[in-house]
Order: C-alpha cells, then structure tokens, then sequence
C-alpha cells in the first residue's frame, strides 16, 4: 500500500463504488489519485475495533491489477523481483519486491499464479510505473496487461469467511495464500484469501460493473461494517506491515526492511534480480540498518520522520510509521535503526515536538497475525 498522490495537474479518479460511499456518508480524501473514503460515520477507532472483532468491508479498486501471461512468464518476472516465482505452486500466491539496481524497492506486490497466468496486485502510486518496468524489462518475451476495468474488494475480520461462505460456500475450505475462482451474487470473482490488516480475510476482484452487487450484498450481512483506509492503516500498522513509501521506498532493502522471508533459498543461492549485489552482501553479513517495532511510553504518539536517539541521546534513526494502536490502547510506532539497537528490548528515546519520550524496541507485530492455517 503507497499514500503517494499524483501531481496536481492529474484528474482525480474515483472507483466504481464512489457512489457507495458517499451514500453512506464517508468522509472523502485524495489519495495516490482517488478519491476514497478515509473513514465512514462510525469512525477510525469503531471501524478498526470492528474489523478485529466481526469483519469489515474495504474498497481497494484503486490498487493496480495486473496480469501476465506466455511461456516463461515466471521465469521473465524472476528477472525483476528476488522472490521464487517459478517455484509458486498452481493457486497459491506470494508476497515480493520489484528491486532496482541499488538492492532498493521500486514497489511490493503480490503474485498469483492463476491457471497458467501471474496475477499482480501492485500499489496504486505505482502501478503505472510498474506496467513500464515489466513492458520493458520483458521485451515483449511475454504478455503484460494492467486491467483498470477491475474493481478489488477486502473482506476482512475473524466472521469474514463465514460471511463469504454463505454466498460463495467453497471461501470457507481456501486456504491462506490461495485463490479460486468464485460466483459472489451473480457475478464471476477472483478471490485470493489474503489482506492487509493481520486478521483472516479475502480480496475479491470482480469486473467494476459488478463492484456493487458484491459491495451490497456483503455489507447486508449483520456482522459486516464498511471501513476507511484510515482504519486500513492502522490496522496494518499494528500488524507490522509495510506502508510502501514510508516503511520501504527505493533506498530501503528488502533484507534492512525485515522481509528476508519473502526471499526463497534457491532466490539466496542463484541471485539473477536487481540489486542482488547489496541483497546478497546483507543476507550474509547483515545489514546495517534495520527495521523495528518501537513501544512508546505514555500516550503520545510518535509520528513519521519522528528522530529515534539511543539511550545516550545520540540520533540512532528514524520512525517511518507511527500512531495510536486502538487494539493496543496507545502508541506503536516502526522504524529503522542502526542495528546495533535492533535488539528486542533495547531502550530508545523519541524526539517529539522538542521533547524526548522514553521507548524501546518490541518484537513484531503489535497485534498478533490471525491468518486462517488449515
């Protein structure tokens, strides 16, 4: 997920459930391009508690779809990114990172194989940029196509498999990190059972004319509330997950980044993506920087760009991500720090608004991933 917005001069786009939205009286933001609901009546807090406790409904159309096809198309994708896409089994998706040249993140995405064809779904700041990359670093090999006619659902929360089951019975038997297609109130759907906010839940791509028989039919259920991408942020905040642009960007590694695990053995071995020079070097012998969870005490919060100091006062780093828990009843923050002061445990002190607020480092997440493991 990226905040990036388009330049002013770009029209802002709106999804096929705009009207939706402003039915249901959300407060409306730009965001990389859109306009989207940043929250509904009910509120951030009661939109997060709720996802946590029974499941919510996100509109995510404005993240881009892309899809990939023809013979070597694995192999092709590998050339951009350090994950093992080769090795991803029919129906199953993964997580990873295009890399540029400097081992840095252009975007993160995630990757399905889809009967024969890759399925990306990428940040919405990026996507247009990330359609060149893969265009040109394929050379027309294989096919690339970014579909905008796509509408992207995320249905998320302890109660969503119940509740996608009543109307698509096979959601309840998928498993984690894997799609199928579905029928959800009449109309065809691709469902990965996946999210952003470290709860069980599935992201449902329809055609956009459908986006709202979809969207209708689930909120109708009584465990199901719509939520903001406020809610979404700060759900994935308390999960420890990446925001891209603030938690990963282009100067950032996958390996300093915490994401080692999204890099397969036979990725570590062969190398053969971008940046694999400073990948490899980090994998072996650490980086020197790295990314971490930060417990601030009291009730303040500690914003992005937020100085992180060591024990001794001594500027350590900088806080990436950082804003009140709501499951965890006050601030959390993320990071980078010199590793030296990655250690869970280790005390710091966070630089706010001239003040320096006692906190330390905890191991991730703040809020224990519930995904569904069969």
């Amino acid at each position: 997920m990226s905040d990036t917005n388009g330049s002013q001069s770009d029209p802002i786009k709106t999804t096929s459930l705009h009207d939706r939205h402003i039915a249901l009286g959300a407060k409306i933001v730009p965001f990389t391009g859109y306009s989207m609901p940043l929250n509904y009546p009910a509120g951030i807090l009661a939109e997060h508690l709720h996802t946590r406790e029974n499941a919510s409904l996100f509109d995510v159309s404005h993240m881009g779809q892309i899809s990939i096809w023809g013979e070597g198309a694995a192999h092709a994708l590998e050339w951009l990114v350090p994950g093992d896409i080769i090795g991803l089994a029919p129906s199953a998706l993964r997580y990873t990172q295009f890399t540029n040249d400097q081992g840095g993140i252009r975007d993160d995405l995630m990757v399905t194989n889809a009967d024969g064809r890759l399925m990306l779904v990428v940040n919405a700041a990026c996507k247009d940029a990330d359609l060149k990359l893969l265009e040109v670093g394929f050379q027309g090999s294989v096919d690339v196509a970014l579909h905008d006619d796509k509408a992207l659902i995320a249905l998320q929360g302890p109660q969503a498999a119940a509740v996608l089951a009543r109307h698509a019975p096979m959601a309840a038997r998928l498993e984690f990190m894997h799609a199928a297609a579905m029928e959800i109130a009449g109309a065809d759907a691709f469902v990965t059972r996946s999210g952003y906010t470290g709860e069980d839940g599935f992201e449902i791509s329809v055609y956009a004319e459908a986006a709202i028989d979809v969207w209708d039919t689930l909120l109708a259920e009584p465990e199901v509330s719509p939520a903001g991408l406020g809610a979404r942020d700060s759900l994935r905040l308390e999960a420890g997950l990446c925001l891209y642009g603030h938690d990963i960007n282009e100067t950032t590694s996958p390996v300093e980044a915490g994401l080692l695990w999204s890099i397969g053995k036979r990725r570590r071995q062969e190398g053969g993506f971008p940046g694999e020079q400073r990948i490899l070097d980090e994998i072996a012998n650490g980086a020197k920087r790295c990314r971490v969870g930060i417990m601030p005490e009291g009730r303040a919060p500690a914003r992005e760009n937020t100085e992180i100091l060591s024990a001794a006062g001594e500027p350590v780093g900088i806080v990436t991500s950082g804003g009140f828990g709501p499951s965890t009843g006050g601030p959390v923050a993320m990071g980078y720090v010199d590793a030296v002061y990655a250690k869970t445990g280790t005390p710091l002190g966070l630089l706010v608004r001239g003040k320096t607020i006692p906190a330390s480092v905890i191991k991730l997440p703040f809020a224990a991933h519930r995904y569904h493991r069969n």
